[in-house]
């Protein structure tokens, strides 16, 4: 499944939010919902929730739910469907070829190193970028869509991450607000709404689902509970906001897939004399820095025989995987000489010094539907 930049993607839904608050969006607005962005100029607040790794095929096998009943459809997450990409998204308006966050993982030349992209840490050793002398500005260059508002902008985050690096960047224009625990974050929204009584954009962020996913898979118990705790908290907000002239959207930067263990692929060593660095983007879509593509391509097909796609990293470019715009002045070497798209429920890795040889049983960056379709959510208070 490939996204659809042209009115149905995550991408569209921002350029949408983007209309009602009285900024000039980069794209296109949502074509399946055009009342987002008519309706939502005459509205005092509007809050778009973001919980992450909720996949809208997920959301539809959970059954009643206080978020089903009020899912009014499915959009698709940017390519790859993944948080740096896809949140980064969210925070500017600007596509992955934009923007150039095109996984967890990225060579960043500012650095000379692969680093974890949302962290501000070099891969391995989990140093922070700026011992290289890097500052976040250097890296993540795209601006916040919060300041170009014609309204005022109040992001609610978990405390643990509200004041990173990145957030540092792609927060500027608006206020901050911290939360802990569920209660918490429906107090911090429902105090960002009525600070006052002028026209207000929340954003907020749940990523604790995502977390839970990828540690025991998306179809455990945990994450059923994990669930049920943003489902209840998603159903006091809407009665907390009641009368309060707010339109709640709630959707998410990507899905999941589980990936079986006979489908954790180790990194071939046959290939590991081929790369330049260490693999970069994720377990589902790898991009490879190497000496000779041409020869990397031939030996690569013939190692994954039918369990990737082995292609040009320009020819997911020019294709338009990464959606249209000017491109990312550094985006070629974010994306490596060579992509692998895993297919079915495969993924790869690669081991460096310092990493604990564990792996996630939830994943996602890839094109399966179940990753890719993300929920839209609305609610009128």
């Amino acid at each position: 499944m490939r996204p659809d930049y042209s009115g149905g993607s995550l991408v569209n839904l921002v350029a949408s939010i983007v209309a009602a608050r009285g900024g000039r969006p980069l794209h296109e607005p949502l074509k399946k919902f055009p009342r987002i962005s008519s309706d939502g100029e005459k509205t005092t607040n509007i809050v778009l929730l973001i919980i992450d790794g909720l996949g809208d095929n997920y959301l539809q096998r959970r059954g009643a739910s206080a978020l089903g009943k009020r899912r009014r459809g499915s959009m698709t997450s940017v390519f790859p469907s993944t948080t740096a990409s896809a949140i980064t998204t969210s925070y500017t308006g600007c596509t992955p070829l934009e923007h150039g966050l095109t996984g967890w993982f990225t060579y960043f030349g500012e650095a000379g190193c692969v680093s974890a992209a949302l962290p501000f840490r070099s891969r391995g050793d989990m140093a922070l970028l700026s011992a290289r002398g890097v500052t976040p500005e250097q890296v993540y260059t795209s601006p916040s869509l919060f300041s170009s508002l014609a309204v005022k902008s109040i992001v609610v985050s978990y405390r643990d991450i509200i004041d990173s690096h990145y957030n540092s960047i792609h927060c500027r224009g608006a206020e901050k607000l911290a939360y802990e625990k569920a209660d918490d974050f429906v107090d911090q929204v429902e105090r960002a709404v009525k600070s006052s009584t002028e026209k207000k954009f929340v954003y907020a962020y749940w990523p604790h689902y995502d977390q839970t996913s990828h540690r025991f898979g998306s179809q455990s118990e945990q994450a059923a509970a994990e669930f049920a705790t943003i489902d209840g908290a998603f159903d006091e907000i809407v009665a907390r906001l009641a009368g309060t002239d707010t339109l709640l959207i709630a959707t998410a930067d990507h899905g999941f897939i589980d990936a079986p263990h006979e489908e954790c692929l180790e990194w071939p060593a046959a290939l590991s004399p081929m790369l330049r660095f260490p693999l970069c983007g994720e377990r589902r879509v790898v991009y490879c820095h190497v000496h000779s593509p041409k020869d990397f391509i031939e030996r690569a097909r013939e190692c994954f025989n039918g369990k990737a796609d082995v292609m040009p990293s320009e020819q997911l470019v020019d294709e338009g995987w990464f959606g249209p715009g000017r491109p990312h002045a550094r985006l070629k070497e974010r994306v490596g000489d060579v992509t692998l798209v895993m297919k079915e429920r495969y993924t790869v890795k690669d081991w460096v010094a310092g990493e604990a040889r564990w792996l996630h049983i939830g994943n996602h960056g890839g094109t399966h539907e179940d990753e890719m379709l993300i929920p839209l959510i609305l609610e009128e208070a």
